[in-house]
């Protein structure tokens, strides 16, 4: 989500499931310099191959997790956030939409809520503000579609604008990562991360993780983004924080990744290695070396990794894939926030892949888990 955003709702049929092999090397099961078989685990092409997964759920910005058999999502709709729960992952584009919260205070524009469950609870965190003024807040509750609390603000280090943040815990340690300025004017998006003691509070200092400063980011800019933080754990247990980068109003946006290196400090930028191009996208240009663009979706974004409670110490749940959703605009179709759609897909870790950037303090390449995504 950037500060451009607007969420808009259009339903219109789903397209049909494809699932055949020989478009293995179009969805990029095919070998790369940089990488090896997916996970090491010798997966053979054509199970890699995942129906296109349109639902028929309008808007931007999914965020779904499970608990036990229920999958539960929340969206911004109807000027606050609503909550559906659903026994399959598809059946949450018709499951009712349960209103937990509504601004009632005035608050502004409200964006991207993001659901996870923890300490037995269910919380949502979501952006609200207008203009220079949004910032990050947070609701929960003890079941899923009601009885939220009232908001409250996350207070984050230097209260700067704020937006996409999510919680997570890693090697004992909660911590808070999300999209901001480093001032108080609009010139770009960069992503954050700081220390947590409780669902609302942190401590210390905020750190700079991720600037939009690589070519096939700036394609587009006014503001240039790095936005959507999503964190997940690799089979070595290697901390990953996928993004999103360029404008979410053009098709350009797409998926990328920051891997820390092992045994890594979260805080410090340089203990991070970014993947060389998209990793999700719709241009082939700007796609990192052996990943190939999309077939079926233009700009595809803001995805989420469908685990259990939110929790990355669940991933990956089993073998080396995953359930994402994330949202696009179907190929053919004018590119526009009105014709934005959730979509289902599937995360494959892929290893032995190589980062690389120019010279910076320490090692200039790091090898470990990428990630490839399916339509």
């Amino acid at each position: 989500m950037s500060v451009q955003r607007r969420h808009g709702v259009r339903h219109t049929r789903r397209i049909a499931a494809v699932a055949v092999l020989a478009l293995a090397g179009s969805l990029g099961v095919a070998h790369a310099v940089t990488t090896a078989d997916p996970a090491g685990a010798g997966v053979d092409a054509a199970a890699q191959i995942v129906p296109l997964g349109r639902t028929t759920l309008g808007g931007a910005d999914p965020s779904v997790i499970r608990v036990g058999s229920l999958y539960v999502a929340a969206k911004s709709v109807d000027g606050g956030i609503a909550v559906r729960t659903a026994t399959t992952l598809e059946g949450i584009a018709t499951a009712p939409k349960h209103q937990v919260w509504r601004d009632t205070g005035g608050l502004g524009e409200v964006w991207a809520p993001e659901i996870v469950h923890q300490d037995g609870r269910y919380q949502i965190y979501f952006a609200a503000g207008t203009g220079a003024a949004h910032r990050m807040y947070h609701i929960s509750s003890a079941t899923a579609d009601s009885g939220y609390s009232a908001a409250t603000k996350v207070a984050l280090p230097a209260d700067k604008w704020a937006i996409d943040g999510a919680p997570f815990t890693f090697n004992g340690q909660r911590w808070f990562v999300w999209s901001g300025w480093a001032g108080d004017t609009n010139v770009e998006q960069n992503l954050y991360i700081a220390r947590m003691t409780s669902p609302t509070t942190t401590t210390g200092g905020r750190y700079v993780i991720s600037q939009p400063r690589e070519p096939w980011e700036r394609v587009v800019g006014n503001p240039f983004i790095n936005e959507a933080p999503q964190p997940v754990r690799d089979p070595n247990g290697q901390l990953h924080i996928v993004y999103s980068a360029n404008g979410s109003w053009s098709s350009k946006y797409c998926l990328a990744d920051l891997r820390l290196r092992s045994g890594g400090d979260p805080t410090y930028v340089w203990d991070w290695y970014k993947s060389n191009g998209c990793l999700f996208g719709s241009y082939a240009e700007y796609m990192m070396s052996g990943w190939d663009p999309t077939l079926f979706v233009d700009g595809p974004g803001h995805e989420t990794f469908v685990l259990e409670r939110g929790d990355i110490a669940t991933s990956p749940p089993s073998g080396n894939r995953f359930p994402t959703m994330y949202h696009a605009v179907a190929k053919g179709t004018p590119y526009s926030w009105s014709n934005r759609y959730w979509y289902t897909g599937t995360a494959v870790w892929w290893s032995n892949t190589t980062y690389r950037r120019a010279n910076v303090p320490g090692a200039n390449t790091n090898v470990g888990y990428s990630l490839k995504f399916f339509e």
